[in-house]
């Protein structure tokens, strides 16, 4: 499998306007992207059906025919952490069925852009989280840092657990989540210095955060770097 493994920082700091912004920047450099959600918690009755926000922003980023069961393999209903959301529905996350789904999600383009949920380890059954699943998939990952207070802590330790597990950071992107957060080039000084990869982009808080406008904000140059 050829692609990338976004992380975040936390949960509700960008990852999937950061993944429909990279699915819109690859599909414009002539690859087939498949953005992937393996595991979505969080569903809304929509005109008859079940439906996850995240997924449908992933879904609309993509132009090569992919289903929102093929972006979003697992959906849950309930709006927690995806082993108790599970619970909630009587299931479990099982590891193989898991990577089977994500593994042929992938096939249906060259690049996988798969978005992992929450931050880096979040638990999906007793002794596997969500670190087993990058490693188990093998890709390089881009973390998603939420620009606010903290965020240099939070990136630090996602950095560091991310190499421990012999993984490759290869870029980062700065999300703007506090409007307001002051000293935000500080911050991305002391993150530029710490993390020890390539920034991807810095995206400013959008009013309308499209794909296309999140894909204006990441750096062209580093992502054609990643398909030498």
């Amino acid at each position: 499998m050829k692609g990338f493994f976004i992380t975040g920082t936390d949960t509700e700091i960008g990852k999937t306007c950061v993944t429909a912004g990279l699915t819109h920047a690859f599909t414009a450099l002539g690859l087939r992207a498949a953005p992937i959600k393996p595991l979505a918690a969080g569903q809304d009755f929509v005109n008859g059906l079940w439906v996850n926000e995240d997924v449908q922003q992933l879904h609309a980023a993509q132009s090569i025919g992919m289903s929102p069961e093929q972006v979003g393999p697992l959906q849950f209903r309930a709006a927690c952490a995806p082993h108790i959301a599970a619970a909630l529905e009587g299931k479990t996350i099982e590891r193989d069925p898991l990577l089977a789904a994500i593994r042929a999600s992938a096939a249906l383009g060259e690049l996988a852009l798969v978005e992992g949920v929450g931050g880096f380890r979040v638990p999906l059954n007793p002794g596997y989280d969500t670190a087993d699943l990058a490693v188990d998939l093998a890709l390089p990952v881009v973390l998603v840092v939420g620009l606010r207070l903290g965020c240099i802590n939070h990136a630090l330790l996602s950095a560091e657990a991310i190499r421990a597990r012999g993984l490759q950071l290869v870029g980062w992107v700065a999300n703007q989540v506090d409007a307001d957060m002051p000293h935000v080039k500080d911050n991305l000084g002391a993150l530029e210095a710490g993390l020890g990869a390539p920034c991807w982009g810095h995206v400013p808080r959008l009013p309308v955060p499209s794909a296309a406008a999140v894909a204006a904000c990441l750096n062209r140059e580093q992502l054609l770097a990643q398909l030498v």
